[in-house]
């Protein structure tokens, strides 16, 4: 009798987690809605763009694999026209800048109310141009960046951008993932743009959507212990060259938000799930919501209320410090990019690694986590230790079939 009862405790547990995780799951995974809300707003032609064709009359884009990790943020692996990408998606109508979990107000996105019937191309242009302003500071060359948009914006490719494809373009520029795509659109490590409808766009493919670990069913990832998960992951990743390969392009792509055309961009969450690679093992950002302006950042950030520096944080890795004598968040964000990144690679490096070098890589690897912001002549012992870095994994992978 007492074994009965512990199966049947046992049986009741575990479909209670199931049930809680499937709901969660399903909380998570909102494609459906996702595709209702953007066609709706399409085919009363409120918006409009070059994605719009295929996810609401042809059907030749469709969700296929959830990758979301947050309900407001829907990813989703997709096949437009029978070409693999990754299709992105904004759910639920935020009122306010909520500093926990996102810098970017939702009610104008959802609304797609701007800009207004009778707007002229000028009158867009200079929206535009005081957004990337207020976003990116007063950088000298943002006339360049507003052209830019708008030949993005512009998704028929016919000369003109229609009030729908304004809509879908000023909701999009909410987006600071989206900035950022069009500001590296020629960078390697950046996910290239395939196509949008309103404040849903579609990149390109990335065939590994982690930096490192092993994809299993949700079911089965309730039972495994987080300490062994982690151990398992490190055991599932390419060889150590190609490892090395896939690190260097992280270094490439630290260069290329620091002190970037048009101003630095803070990474506030370097963490693995964010990160991806192809093929060819080179490196794709997967999720970059989380790659913010600096000046946008220190704007929103400077003299909030705190009591300890844990209420100076943004995402997970942008932290600045709290002054106790006015209990306000100072502006400037404690740790750099490059030391966050070196952060995340330490193990996956070290792992593996070939005795040789592997003294003198964690070496390195501790000097680049030690980086801060505030240190004397910072950008100059950045570049440095960068440039050591990738100096010496390219040397030891070279000459390797791996790399």
């Amino acid at each position: 009798m007492k074994y009965l009862f512990f199966s049947w405790l046992v049986v009741f547990v575990g479909s209670w987690i199931i049930y809680v995780q499937y709901s969660t799951y399903t909380e998570l995974c909102r494609g459906k809605d996702c595709k209702k809300i953007i066609c709706d707003k399409y085919k009363t032609g409120v918006i409009d763009g070059p994605a719009c064709n295929s996810l609401c009359v042809t059907e030749t884009l469709y969700f296929g694999k959830c990758l979301s990790t947050k309900p407001s943020n829907q990813m989703y692996l997709g096949i437009w026209d029978n070409l693999p990408g990754v299709v992105k998606c904004q759910m639920e109508q935020k009122l306010h800048l909520d500093f926990g979990t996102e810098l970017e107000p939702r009610k104008e996105i959802v609304l797609f109310d701007k800009p207004t019937r009778g707007t002229t191309v000028q009158k867009f242009k200079e929206m535009v141009y005081s957004l990337f302003k207020a976003k990116l500071g007063d950088q000298g060359n943002l006339s360049e960046l507003v052209n830019l948009i708008l030949t993005v914006a512009d998704g028929d490719k016919d000369g003109q951008v229609s009030l729908g494809e304004a809509k879908s373009a000023w909701a999009l520029l909410q987006l600071n993932e989206f900035l950022l795509m069009v500001i590296l659109q020629d960078k390697e490590h950046t996910p290239k743009l395939m196509g949008f409808c309103g404040d849903l766009y579609v990149t390109e493919s990335v065939e590994y959507t982690s930096l490192y670990g092993l994809s299993l069913p949700w079911v089965i990832e309730l039972f495994i212990p987080s300490g062994f998960r982690r151990s398992m992951d490190q055991l599932f990743t390419p060889s150590w060259p190609r490892k090395a390969k896939i690190a260097i392009g992280l270094l490439e792509f630290v260069e290329d938000v620091f002190h970037g055309p048009y101003g630095n961009f803070l990474m506030c969450d370097t963490s693995a799930r964010t990160l991806g690679y192809n093929s060819r093992y080179d490196l794709k950002m997967l999720d970059m919501r989380k790659i913010v302006p600096e000046t946008n950042l220190k704007e929103l950030i400077k003299d909030r209320h705190c009591e300890s520096d844990l209420d100076c944080v943004y995402g997970t890795d942008c932290r600045t410090s709290c002054d106790q004598s006015t209990m306000r968040c100072t502006s400037e964000v404690i740790q750099p990019n490059l030391a966050k990144a070196c952060q995340l690679l330490k193990d996956y490096l070290l792992r593996g690694a070939p005795s040789e070098i592997r003294e003198e890589l964690e070496k390195q690897l501790y000097s680049c986590i030690a980086l801060k912001v505030t240190a004397h002549q910072m950008e100059m012992e950045h570049s440095l230790i960068l440039n050591n870095l990738k100096t010496l994994l390219w040397k030891k992978i070279s000459y390797t079939n791996d790399s």
